[in-house]
């Protein structure tokens, strides 16, 4: 055996001869699949490993402890310290002033103490650790300088304090953890923050509290017996394996995309793979029928080009995981700061494994059965050009793609971070390639049941779908994947899009109006109404609680939070109405009396009550304050979410929440010009407010989605490059039998303009059946990918997506009939001695 190894490799080396002539599709194919999955799993294996690595700075500490409008009491200090060294911060949004009050800016005011950070380094932006602060100093971001073009020594206000800049924030350690931010950061001391007088019964605020703790602790045992512990506080509690949750849960869906993106680039490369050998072997007819002439048997002609293949697809590979494993370095270096976070480059053998892995089984899989083909023509079929042997497919090579499409499987599920997810995939990804492969056949039997037209080129195109050897199923494979990926780009790019221009309506507010004292909300009324009166304001009180149990489930015993159910991840905004809230709208229940004074009642949002399965008479506990509150479901409600305006899941009757210490928020709608106006005036007359921008909140909503779009069609794009070369493989495959056709219709008269059209209506045929399968799959596709994987609203320009297919179809279209070109200039005598 090992002798017929050596005379099948010494043959197939020196028919090589260096050159890869042939097989560059199959080189092309492979190197993009595998090139692509290295790069995805590196890349998220980077990113996750620096999220571990620095989860502790991530976080602030092991174990981080959030409370909501109040700070801890003394009891639940003591009882923290006990366990080991505790840091306290607070956070809250504030407006900046500049003294004279020219100026002012939305800022996210932090007071830290004189042990922050436990963990990593707090540095100024000339690399220098940040000395502690005085009460009346601050340390700002660039942004803020920028924003109110100020500098080092300068004074501002915040509330009822006056602060000196005291430095310009380099690296705030545990930034990440702190999630999204309305404006630019300022930090300053817990004596400073407190100065401000700006944390009041009602206030919106966090208290935090991080812990340092010993070696020999359990950050996530003591955070649950600190859970059962103090079950009525209302902590959010994380430990240094979470610390951004928020970020965590988008790597996963980005890298469930891209998972997506490197599993169809390999799929689709592997149908280039079978398209290129199947080329390749055509092409070397005469050598395998000289070879079985010479006394080769079927088992070596099988050896000798199965090890060409195999050296090829290993070459492929490694230029593939060289690319991908190093893929890494230049995102880094050239989109780090659109990343989550900047991770440190380092080679990740295990995705590297996994990419060489399934790129082996993909180039065994599709180039097993035109291998198979070549082996069974006897040496007179080969000489003749014998066509109907090549669909011919024995039976040991099916068994083994069958177990190498079970080992794909079992890859995919065992190395997968989402195994299902993965097996999905593979079977939408198998069933779209049986549709095709059905409509191929269906297509080339519609053909030939056709009547035949009167026109020469019309009879001579449909004739080219259906003759013997025609390329109908691999072409309408190819152009299907081809115009699906159009279709699933521009449907997944407009909609995205659209996320944001429809979500804001031509009516929003310009400001959101936060922490307005309750007992000054008639002043602050008045006040705006004399300086703009045709504005239009709506006060809402406002509150945070935390849901500890539902429906009988107390929230701190789930093992996992329902799918959906984003109302139970910390704490929530509240509020209480005698009226039904504008842009609601009650579809089971029915909504308390304006005068109702009875038990305990709450109004809850009906996508989330069917998240956590709650139903109408259902019970449900809030925690706020530090105070439990026990209520009865009386109604469920659908939000308009897209009004821009105050949206509550839960809503309480007067009677329940008005007692409670709280403030009142607003929205503020008027004409645009009278906007910096409101912004000098108001912070100035009540010092504790937070004034917020809608479109400022617009801008960075649409920043993110652009980053996300980006990412998006830079990742498809590979797979889409990938379609073209599978296009181009299988116009590769027909080149001989469409040459000898070129050559008998030329010597029958034919012109070259007249075959070119013949082959541009065949082309055009199949691409303007395909377009509709097209549309359909690749709508299905988008669909999917924007609401299942990043949850967001599926509403594409369908005008933009059937542009883009059609130019697809365009496109395709002129890929094939650029192929036809080199078939169109060959010789006759020539292409006659050679066939």
């Amino acid at each position: 055996m090992s002798a017929d190894l050596s005379k099948a490799w010494a043959i197939a080396r020196r028919d090589l001869r260096g050159r890869f002539i042939g097989l560059r599709l199959l080189i092309i194919c492979l190197f993009l699949g595998v090139a692509t999955l290295a790069a995805i799993g590196s890349l998220t294996s980077s990113i996750t490993d620096e999220l571990a690595n620095r989860g502790q700075s991530i976080l602030g500490g092991d174990l981080e402890i959030t409370v909501a409008q109040r700070e801890a009491t003394p009891e639940e200090l003591d009882a923290l310290k006990a366990t080991g060294q505790l840091s306290e911060t607070l956070r809250m949004q504030a407006m900046a002033r500049l003294p004279n009050g020219s100026d002012t800016q939305l800022v996210e005011l932090k007071g830290v103490d004189s042990s922050y950070p436990l963990y990593g380094q707090f540095t100024l932006d000339d690399g220098s650790t940040a000395p502690p602060l005085a009460a009346d100093q601050i340390y700002i971001t660039p942004a803020l300088i920028q924003r109110l073009t100020l500098k080092i020594g300068d004074m501002i206000e915040l509330g009822e304090a006056s602060f000196t800049v005291a430095g310009i924030i380099g690296d705030e350690p545990d930034r990440l953890s702190e999630g999204l931010s309305l404006g630019p950061v300022a930090i300053t001391s817990l004596d400073g923050l407190r100065a401000t007088n700006l944390i009041q019964p009602g206030s919106l605020f966090q208290s935090k509290y991080r812990l340092k703790l010993p070696d020999t602790s359990d950050p996530a045992a003591l955070g649950d017996q600190l859970e059962k512990d103090y079950k009525n506080a209302a902590w959010e509690v994380k430990t240094r394996d979470n610390g951004a949750p928020s970020t965590r849960r988008f790597i996963e869906r980005m890298g469930q995309f891209l998972t997506l993106v490197g599993l169809a680039s390999l799929v689709i490369a592997g149908i280039g793979v079978g398209n290129g050998v199947a080329s390749y072997l055509r092409g070397k007819q005469g050598a395998i029928a000289t070879l079985k002439i010479l006394g080769a048997d079927s088992a070596m002609v099988f050896r000798i080009y199965m090890l060409q293949i195999l050296a090829v697809a290993l070459v492929a590979i490694t230029a593939g995981l060289v690319v991908g494993g190093l893929a890494p370095l230049f995102i880094i270096e050239v989109a780090g700061d659109a990343l989550p976070i900047r991770p440190e480059f380092a080679l990740y053998p295990l995705p590297l494994i996994v990419s060489a892995a399934y790129g082996l089984l993909i180039a065994f899989i599709f180039a097993l059965p035109p291998l198979s083909r070549a082996k069974l023509i006897p040496a007179a079929g080969l000489f003749r050009g014998e066509t109907r042997s090549w669909r011919q497919i024995d039976r040991p090579t099916w068994i083994v793609v069958t177990i190498a499409i079970i080992a794909i499987i079992s890859l995919a599920v065992g190395s997968g971070r989402e195994p299902l997810f993965s097996l999905a995939f593979i079977g939408a990804a198998l069933a779209i390639l049986l549709l095709l492969a059905l409509l191929g056949i269906s297509i080339r039997w519609l053909a030939s049941k056709t009547p035949r037209p009167k026109q020469p080129l019309l009879r001579l195109a449909l004739t080219n779908l259906h003759r013997p050897g025609a390329q109908t199923g691999q072409l309408v494979v190819a152009l299907g994947l081809g115009l699906t990926l159009f279709a699933t780009l521009a449907a997944i790019q407009t909609s995205l899009t659209n996320e944001i221009r429809l979500s804001v309506p031509q009516q929003a507010p310009n400001f959101f109006v936060l922490d307005i004292p309750v007992e000054r909300a008639d002043a602050f009324k008045a006040k705006v109404n004399a300086n703009a009166p045709e504005a239009e304001i709506n006060i809402v009180p406002t509150l945070r609680g935390i849901i500890t149990e539902y429906g009988g489930q107390i929230v701190s015993e789930l093992d996992e939070i329902p799918e959906g159910a984003w109302v139970l991840r910390g704490d929530r905004g509240l509020t209480y109405s005698a009226a039904l809230p504008e842009g609601s709208e009650v579809i089971e229940g029915e909504w308390w009396p304006a005068d109702y004074t009875g038990s305990p009642l709450v109004s809850v949002d009906a996508e989330q009550a069917a998240a956590l399965g709650l139903e109408v008479g259902d019970s449900l506990t809030v925690s706020l304050l530090g105070v439990e509150l026990k209520t009865t479901v009386a109604s469920l409600r659908k939000i308009n979410w897209r009004n821009f305006g105050f949206n509550y899941v839960l809503v309480f009757p007067p009677n329940v929440l008005a007692n409670t210490p709280h403030n009142v928020a607003a929205t503020i709608q008027l004409d645009e010009s009278k906007e910096d106006g409101l912004l000098g005036i108001l912070p100035r007359e009540f010092p504790s407010i937070s004034m917020v921008k809608v479109k400022e909140i617009a801008s960075q909503i649409g920043t993110i989605l652009d980053q996300m779009a980006t990412a998006i069609a830079s990742a498809a794009s590979i797979a889409i490059f990938s379609g073209i070369a599978v296009l181009i493989g299988a116009i590769a495959a027909s080149r001989q039998s469409r040459i000898y056709d070129s050559v008998i219709l030329k010597l029958l008269g034919a012109t070259r303009s007249q075959i070119l059209s013949a082959q541009a209506i065949e082309y055009a045929v199949l691409a303007l059946l395909l377009s509709a399968v097209a549309l359909g799959l690749g709508l299905l596709a988008g669909w999917f990918v924007i609401t299942q994987i990043f949850e967001f609203t599926w509403q594409p320009d369908w005008a933009v997506v059937m542009i883009t297919l059609g130019l697809g179809a365009v496109v395709t279209l002129g890929i094939g009939l650029m192929g036809s070109i080199p078939i169109l200039s060959a010789k006759p005598a020539r292409a006659l001695r050679e066939l």
